[in-house]
């Protein structure tokens, strides 16, 4: 394979924690057998922590799930829109978008960049808590540039850090989602592509009858 890669994934260990909506831990427990090495470890997650993807059922009852996203939605050219300028706890609105989205097509992997993984991730619940997030008329606009996927590199929804947000609240995930789009959650690194667009792969995890999937980010650049 020509080019050089460059992974986008953030790295989960047992500090690593889910969105405060849930606030779940990761849990490994690890099994042995003698005489000589063998490991074998369990986990325990929210498919939401780390990188990973959002089908529709995370928000519509009735919506498919990561296992129905073709791989060829996840895989593609990336187009990213910097606004990397934005502070943190700054909402990002359409013209945060307009500005950056020259070049933008049909088709494209859409990912807004705040670089906010790169500088706060591993600080939980300032992760969530004090992110950069998208507007519901951002929301709208991405969803109106016809992507086929859309990625972030900050956690985008407003209501879900707040303690008492109800289904009707994630308004940012039931516009993109209930557009088909699946989201594409934790990316970091983006300032090291070093170019606006770019090859872009997303593989999940496969687990079926779930909303969303672990899943490992990464470029291939010339």
């Amino acid at each position: 394979m020509k080019g050089r890669i460059i992974d986008l994934t953030v790295t989960v260990d047992v500090n690593t924690k889910s969105p405060p909506s849930t606030d779940l831990k990761v849990e490994l427990t690890r099994y042995h057998r003698g005489p000589g090495f063998w490991q074998v470890t369990a986990v325990a997650q929210s498919l939401h922590t780390g990188s990973h993807i959002d089908s529709p059922l995370h928000c519509y009852e009735r919506g498919g799930t990561t296992a129905e996203i073709p791989l060829d939605q996840v895989i593609g050219e990336a187009f990213v829109i910097d606004c990397s300028y934005v502070e943190p706890e700054q909402p990002i609105e359409v013209r945060d978008l307009e500005r950056g989205a020259q070049g933008i097509q049909p088709g494209d992997i859409v990912i807004v960049r705040t670089d906010w993984t790169d500088r706060s991730w591993g600080r939980f619940p300032e992760f969530f808590t004090r992110s950069p997030y998208l507007t519901p008329e951002a929301a709208e606009w991405l969803a109106a540039q016809r992507p086929k996927a859309i990625g972030f590199d900050f956690f985008e929804e407003y209501s879900a850090r707040l303690p008492d947000f109800t289904s009707e609240d994630f308004v940012c995930h039931r516009i993109l989602l209930g557009a088909g789009v699946p989201l594409l959650e934790q990316i970091t690194g983006l300032g090291r592509v070093g170019r606006q667009r770019f090859p872009f792969f997303a593989p999940f995890y496969k687990l079926a009858g779930v909303e969303g999937a672990p899943a490992r980010y990464f470029a291939i650049v010339d």
